[in-house]
């Protein structure tokens, strides 16, 4: 059977450039006499990497032991073992069904990586399983890597070592949490090797190198960071640094950057000059309609259609290009209408007009009454409303998130999140938050409590924008005159595309007392991670 491209992407394997099965293969065996096993072992990149570790060592015909799911590649890595000049004990299986038998000195491997839409069934249910038998309990939004660590290091002998490559997600989503904090307390140490460049270019996901020692012999009371520019570059003199995260279970973005950074967004926090967005009001998604097409609505399709007032509500379009200023204005929505975007909500009233009663019939004779969204309310034509949001909140930005005044009072669909204010605070934040946010102390919080996806792009949810620093109701109103004064020539800045020097007004205006250029650089240093992965994806 023919093992395809598209077969392995199904299966979430990724074979593994040299370069990284020599470098982990070297820091996990450390002796002639080590065991080792490979939980994922593809086409043998990683046991062949060990065999040729081990008679560096001076063993004569090394002797593994791994799991594989896929038959053709265990035919392929037995092959290439004995060409090695070793043996393997390979078994044709789903690693979730194999139990742990705790007697390796070395684990070492490429775990699958599939999404969890992806990732569904027995065997999602068998992997969870697995993972809680180790005590760690798992979201039902974990992807295949995240029960395949935890599974692997059950294998390990005490003191026993773990090499593994894994997405990068396992420093920031949330569902990586019980990950974290496994890893921290049953190893005695944890290194992380990060790469600036992509250096699977065939995947989305960017990784991480896993090398946790010493298990059963933990906690860690910290981690050592590793930055490699790329796979060629891995030596064993790699600039390394020191971290100890608060809370290992919290996201470990912050081992990036340094503690000089981290502290001085820990001071502006403990010293009530920045806070948490939750304490200014609620941020929610927006509205599903089940289909944009037939819901979101050009002011020419309105005309085409003889659709009234009353038929319709204002939209903020879906996406968020438009929403790169600091307001939403009535003015600025009607020009998005005569640019041709959907600035109408198609909700009729409880009685729809004659004009409605025609556009819904079409709709239904072209089915789209049968989408999810639509056929589970009634009528299937009436979108569940939320209230027009005080400020949007871009979720998925190429740079960074931007709070937007909704002074036109337009409802919002998913593509943008909400914030809905607390009543004390709906002037000052309406009319100075969108601005105060633009600082650099909140642009680099956002690269810690977001996530970086594919192509570069930060997103931020709204239980990650709860968490999100920005300065606190009277720290703005303390410097309400000074903000107010650079709002034109930051709104001019934006408009032009110049975020950092419109942040650098900011900063100016709040005088924030800190080390801004550390907090510049770290937020630098990170959103580049995201931009260089993003062109080595292309």
């Amino acid at each position: 059977m023919t093992d395809t491209a598209a077969a392995r992407k199904a299966r979430g394997a990724f074979f593994t450039p040299p370069e990284i099965t020599r470098y982990l293969a070297q820091w996990a065996v450390r002796s002639a006499d080590d065991r080792v096993f490979e939980p994922s072992a593809g086409d043998a990149a990683f046991l062949v990497a060990a065999i040729r570790r081990l008679q560096e060592l001076g063993a004569v015909r090394p002797e593994l032991q791994g799991v594989e799911i896929d038959p053709a590649s265990v035919t392929t890595a037995r092959r290439r073992v004995a060409e090695a000049g070793g043996t393997v004990h390979l078994r044709t299986a789903d690693f979730f069904d194999v139990a742990p038998d705790p007697a390796y000195a070395a684990v070492l491997g490429n775990p699958p990586y599939i999404r969890y839409q992806d990732f569904h069934g027995s065997q999602r249910a068998q992997s969870r399983r697995t993972a809680l038998q180790a005590g760690v309990t798992l979201s039902g939004l974990a992807s295949s890597w995240a029960a395949f660590t935890v599974h692997a290091a059950m294998f390990l002998q005490p003191g026993g070592r773990m090499a593994l490559v894994l997405p990068a997600e396992l420093l920031s989503v949330n569902y990586a949490a019980a990950v974290r904090k496994f890893l921290f307390d049953r190893f005695a140490s944890v290194e992380l090797v990060m790469f600036d460049e992509q250096v699977f270019p065939g995947a989305e996901a960017d990784v991480v190198l896993l090398l946790a020692d010493g298990f059963g012999r933990g906690p860690s009371s910290h981690a050592v960071i590793h930055r490699a520019r790329n796979a060629q570059s891995l030596t064993s003199t790699l600039v390394q640094r020191h971290w100890s995260p608060p809370d290992p279970a919290d996201k470990w973005v912050s081992g990036l950057i340094g503690d000089g950074p981290v502290e001085t967004l820990h001071r502006l926090h403990t010293g009530g000059r920045f806070i948490s967005l939750e304490h200014w009001g609620d941020t929610t998604l927006g509205m599903v309609t089940g289909n944009n097409g037939f819901f979101a609505l050009s002011s020419e399709r309105v005309r085409e259609l003889g659709l009234r007032n009353a038929d319709l509500l204002p939209l903020s379009p879906p996406g968020s290009a438009h929403l790169r200023g600091l307001t939403l204005s009535a003015r600025q929505l009607e020009q998005l209408g005569e640019q041709g975007k959907s600035i109408h909500l198609f909700r009729p009233a409880a009685s729809p007009t004659a004009a409605a009663r025609r556009y819904v019939e079409a709709g239904h004779a072209a089915g789209v009454h049968l989408a999810y969204k639509c056929r589970v309310r009634t009528p299937w034509y009436r979108v569940p409303l939320l209230a027009p949001a005080h400020l949007l909140l871009t979720c998925m930005n190429a740079d960074t998130p931007r709070l937007v005044s909704n002074r036109a009072g337009a409802h919002h669909l998913n593509s943008v999140h909400g914030v809905y204010l607390h009543q004390d605070l709906v002037t000052l934040g309406t009319d100075l938050l969108p601005l105060a946010a633009l600082n650099s102390a909140t642009v680099l919080n956002a690269e810690m409590v977001g996530r970086a996806y594919g192509g570069g792009i930060l997103k931020i949810e709204p239980r990650e924008a709860d968490r999100w620093l920005v300065p606190a109701p009277q720290f703005v109103a303390d410097r309400a005159d000074r903000l107010r004064a650079v709002r034109r020539k930051v709104a001019a800045l934006l408009a032009r595309g110049e975020l950092m020097a419109a942040v650098h007004e900011v900063d100016d205006a709040l005088d924030l007392d800190v080390d801004v250029e550390s907090i510049r650089a770290a937020r630098h240093s990170l959103a580049s991670r995201r931009a260089v992965r993003s062109r080595r994806a292309r």
